[in-house]
């Protein structure tokens, strides 16, 4: 993916990277470096703010009620068949290319 800016830190790696940003795994120089990143690219922002709210939901709902295997897998599933259906629609309406598609740099 690429907002089509230049960052230090491309976008492909900060997307790879948010689950450890979100949990706190990541050391203090890559937790900058992302902030930085995020602070500049309003596609990995709004993309963070998803992620985010997915880990706050899933959080409030669940609490501490172990986690099923493969809840998450299902979750994302069927986020990326929503934002399928979403980019579909976008195509339609002739905005360019989906962001799933920037990030998978097929533009």
């Amino acid at each position: 993916m690429s907002c089509g800016n230049p960052h230090e830190t491309p976008c492909s790696e900060v997307l790879d990277r948010v689950y450890g940003y979100l949990d706190g795994e990541i050391d203090e120089l890559d937790c900058a470096k992302i902030r930085q990143h995020l602070d500049e690219c309003g596609p990995c922002l709004r993309e963070y703010g998803l992620e985010e709210s997915v880990k706050r939901l899933v959080a409030k709902h669940c609490g501490c009620d172990p986690v099923p295997s493969g809840l998450r897998g299902k979750v994302m599933v069927r986020i990326r068949e929503i934002q399928a259906t979403l980019e579909i629609a976008e195509l339609g309406r002739g905005n360019g290319p989906p962001l799933s598609w920037l990030r998978l740099g097929l533009t």
